[in-house]
C-alpha cells in the first residue's frame, strides 16, 4: 500500500499522521508474546496493531468510534535487521560443520562432470572407480544425479539395504568393496524422483534448492569412513556442474568428460569457461568413446571423425575406447577386472595414473 494511499485511508477516519510516524509508532512498541502491540499510550483511537512474518497489520478507527479501517503493510527489505530472527545463518554455519566432520576422513574429493550429456560419464566414474581400487586406494561414489541414477545399477546394488550404524548410515558395497550411494537404490527406474510440496507448479524456483538440501543431508548422514577418493558423478549442464563447484567449495576438484564430436567438445568448453571462475580445481579431461574396440581383430576402429575441435585449455588425461562388452557388464553390475589386459583397461589404468599425478600436484609437501 503506498504512502498516498494510507493517508487517505487516516484522513477517512480522522487520523492524520504519516506513513513514516505510523511506522515509527509500530517500531516503538515491542509488543506482547504474540506480537499484538499495545494501544499508544493517550490515544483516543479504536486502535489495534500487530507484527507478524515481517508484516504489520492495523486497525484504525475514526475518534467517534463509528469508522474503522483495516491497514495492511508489508515491511521492506531495509525494515528486516539482520536475518529477520530465522537464525539461517547458523544454520547454515552448523549444516556445514557436520558435512564437513563427515568428509573428514576423506583424502581427495573429485567431482566428474561434462556439461553434455550422453558422453558416458557415470560409467567412465564407475570404472574409473574400479581401476583406482585395483591400485589398492579405498574409493566410493555418490551418484549426485537424483533425477537419473544410474551408478545402482552399475555398480550391482539396486535395492540394497541402507543400514544404520551407531551414528550414521553404512554404504552399500559392489563386489570388489567401492561404496556406492545412488537413489537408483532407493527408488525403481520405473519411477521418479518427486518431493512433497504443498505448492503446484513453477517447480523451478526451488527444486533445484530441495536437490542440494538433499546432497547435504546424504553427505551429513552416511558414514563415509577413511577413503583415498570420493567421486561425484554429477548430473549434466555446465551451468550444474558450476552449481556444484559452489556447493561442494573449492576442496573439491573437477574431470570433464567429452567425446570426440565437435559438439560435445564444443559444450565442454563452456563448462571450463564457467568452472574457470571458481576457485575449484580442473584436473583435466577424458576422451571418452575415442573409437571402439572390435574384439574381432583386436583392432580400435573410428567411431567419430575428427574435426576442427576447439581446444579446451586443460590437461588431457587420455582416451578410453567403446567396448560393447563393457557397456554389457555395466548393465549386468559387473565390474571390469577381467578387462585389465584389454585396451579398455589399458586405457582406463592410465587415467587413473593420470588422475593421481594430478591430485599429488596439489597435495602440500610434507
Amino acid at each position: 500500500m503506498g504512502r498516498l494511499a494510507v493517508r487517505k485511508i487516516c484522513r477517512k477516519v480522522g487520523w492524520e499522521k504519516s506513513t513514516s510516524d505510523r511506522r515509527a509508532l509500530v517500531s516503538s512498541h515491542p509488543g506482547d508474546s504474540r506480537g499484538n502491540l499495545p494501544r499508544p499510550a493517550g490515544s483516543r483511537l479504536p486502535y489495534r496493531v500487530s507484527c507478524k512474518s515481517h508484516q504489520v497489520y492495523g486497525i484504525l478507527g475514526s475518534p467517534d468510534g463509528r469508522r474503522r479501517c483495516k491497514l495492511h503493510w508489508v515491511k521492506s527489505y531495509h525494515d528486516i535487521v539482520g536475518d529477520g530472527g530465522s537464525k539461517v545463518l547458523e544454520q547454515v554455519v552448523e549444516q556445514r560443520a557436520r558435512i564437513a566432520d563427515g568428509l573428514a576422513g576423506v583424502r581427495h574429493l573429485v567431482a566428474v562432470g561434462s556439461g553434455k550429456g550422453g558422453v558416458g560419464k557415470s560409467t567412465l566414474t564407475f570404472h574409473l572407480a574400479s581401476a583406482l581400487a585395483v591400485r589398492g586406494l579405498r574409493v566410493a561414489i555418490l551418484d549426485a544425479d537424483f533425477n537419473g541414477p544410474s551408478q545402482a545399477r552399475m555398480a550391482g546394488v539396486r535395492g540394497a539395504v541402507f543400514v544404520p550404524g551407531t551414528e550414521k548410515v553404512s554404504l552399500p558395497r559392489t563386489r570388489n568393496g567401492i561404496g556406492v550411494f545412488s537413489m537408483g537404490s532407493l527408488i525403481p527406474e520405473s519411477q521418479a524422483l518427486d518431493f512433497e510440496s504443498a505448492a503446484r507448479g513453477e517447480s523451478q524456483t526451488w527444486r533445484s534448492t530441495r536437490e542440494f538440501a538433499l546432497l547435504g543431508e546424504i553427505l551429513r548422514s552416511f558414514d563415509w569412513g577413511q577413503l583415498d577418493l570420493l567421486l561425484f558423478d554429477l548430473p549434466p549442464g555446465a551451468e550444474r556442474t558450476v552449481q556444484y563447484a559452489e556447493y561442494l567449495e573449492p576442496r573439491t576438484s573437477f574431470v570433464l568428460v567429452t567425446i570426440p564430436s565437435d559438439v560435445s567438445r564444443g559444450v565442454v568448453a563452456r563448462a571450463v569457461a564457467a568452472l574457470s571462475k571458481a576457485p575449484n580445481r580442473l584436473l583435466g579431461y577424458v576422451e571418452n568413446m575415442n573409437g571402439y574396440y572390435c574384439r574381432g581383430c583386436g583392432a580400435i576402429k573410428p567411431l567419430f571423425e575428427s574435426g576442427e575441435a576447439p581446444p579446451l585449455g586443460i590437461p588431457w588425461l587420455g582416451s578410453v575406447p567403446f567396448d560393447p562388452e563393457l557397456a554389457q557388464r555395466c548393465d549386468r553390475g559387473i565390474p571390469m577386472t577381467e578387462l585389465a589386459d584389454t585396451p579398455v583397461g589399458r586405457a582406463l589404468n592410465h587415467v587413473a595414473a593420470q588422475l593421481l599425478d594430478r591430485l599429488a600436484d596439489q597435495e602440500p609437501a610434507r
